[in-house]
C-alpha cells in the first residue's frame, strides 16, 4: 500500500479540497490550525480506488485503522451460523468505517465494496497519539463513535418496531439526509446496494422489497428506475417513515 501523502500546502487549498471529502469532519474540527492540519494529513494513506466487491477488512482481522470513504459506498455485514451474510450498514462518503474494532482489536464485521470506492486509510495507533496533542481532533473522534452508537440504535428501533412500509421509507430518508449533509441531492441519487441487501438489512424479503418500491411509486413518493432513485414527496415519505402518516396516493 503506497502512502501518497501531499507536501504542505495552504489552509484556504486544503479546505478546498476536503470541501467534500470523507475527513472533512475529522480532518478540520473547529479550531485546528494549519500547522495541525498538515500534522494530520501526513498520517493519512490514500488508497487506490476500490472497485465492487473488494473488501476493505474481513471479519477477524486484527484493527490497525480506520478507514474514510473520499467516494463511493461500503456496506458492512456480519456472518450468521449457516455460512450467510446479515447487512449492518450502509456507508456513504464522508463517513468512517472500522471503529467497532476498537474495543477487541480484531474486527467484527466484514466491509465490502459496492461501487468503485476511493478511501483514505488512518492508523489508529497514529491517530491516538495525534489526538493526545489535538484536543479538538480527540472531541470530533469521540463526536464520531457517538453518532454510530446512535445509528445502532436507531436499526434496532427500525427493525424491532415499524411496519415493511416504514423501515424502507426510513432507509431512503436516511440516505437522503446523509447525502445532502454531504452536499449531494436529498431527492435524486442512486442506490448502489442491491434489492437483496437492502431486504437484509431491513429484515424483509426481497419480494417484498420490489413490491414496496411498486407501491411507493404507485403513491407518487418515488420515481425508481433500476437503481436510480427520485423521491417525488419528501415531507410524505418522512412522515410515512416515523410512522405519523398513513400515505394515500395523490388525486
Amino acid at each position: 500500500m503506497t502512502d501518497c501523502s501531499p507536501t504542505p500546502i495552504s489552509l484556504a487549498k486544503l479546505r478546498l479540497a476536503c470541501g467534500n471529502c470523507s475527513l472533512h469532519e475529522l480532518c478540520l474540527p473547529v479550531g485546528i490550525g494549519l500547522d495541525d492540519v498538515d500534522r494530520l494529513d501526513r498520517i493519512v494513506k490514500r488508497r487506490r480506488p476500490s472497485s465492487r466487491g473488494d473488501h476493505v477488512f474481513r471479519l477477524g482481522d486484527e484493527f490497525r485503522a480506520v478507514y474514510a470513504i473520499r467516494a463511493g459506498s461500503v456496506k458492512t455485514y456480519t456472518t450468521t451460523e449457516g455460512g450467510g451474510e446479515q447487512v449492518t450498514g450502509f456507508h456513504l462518503p464522508g463517513e468512517l468505517i472500522g471503529l467497532d474494532a476498537i474495543h477487541t482489536g480484531t474486527h467484527p464485521s466484514s466491509a465490502k465494496v459496492l461501487e468503485t470506492t476511493s478511501l483514505c486509510e488512518i492508523p489508529f495507533d497514529h491517530l491516538e497519539e495525534l489526538s493526545a496533542v489535538i484536543p479538538s481532533l480527540g472531541r470530533q473522534l469521540i463526536r464520531i463513535m457517538s453518532r454510530e452508537i446512535h445509528s445502532d440504535d436507531e436499526l434496532l428501533t427500525l427493525l424491532g418496531k415499524k411496519s415493511a412500509e416504514e423501515r424502507l421509507a426510513a432507509l431512503l430518508i436516511s440516505l437522503s439526509n446523509r447525502l445532502q449533509q454531504r452536499g449531494f441531492s436529498a431527492r435524486e441519487f442512486h442506490l448502489s446496494m442491491s434489492r437483496n441487501d437492502i431486504g437484509n438489512y431491513l429484515g424483509l424479503a426481497v419480494e417484498t422489497v420490489s413490491r414496496l418500491f411498486t407501491r411507493f411509486q404507485q403513491l407518487g413518493l418515488v420515481t425508481a428506475n433500476n437503481k436510480h432513485i427520485r423521491i417525488e414527496r419528501l415531507e410524505d415519505l418522512r412522515a410515512l417513515a416515523t410512522g405519523s402518516s398513513s400515505c394515500q396516493p395523490r388525486g
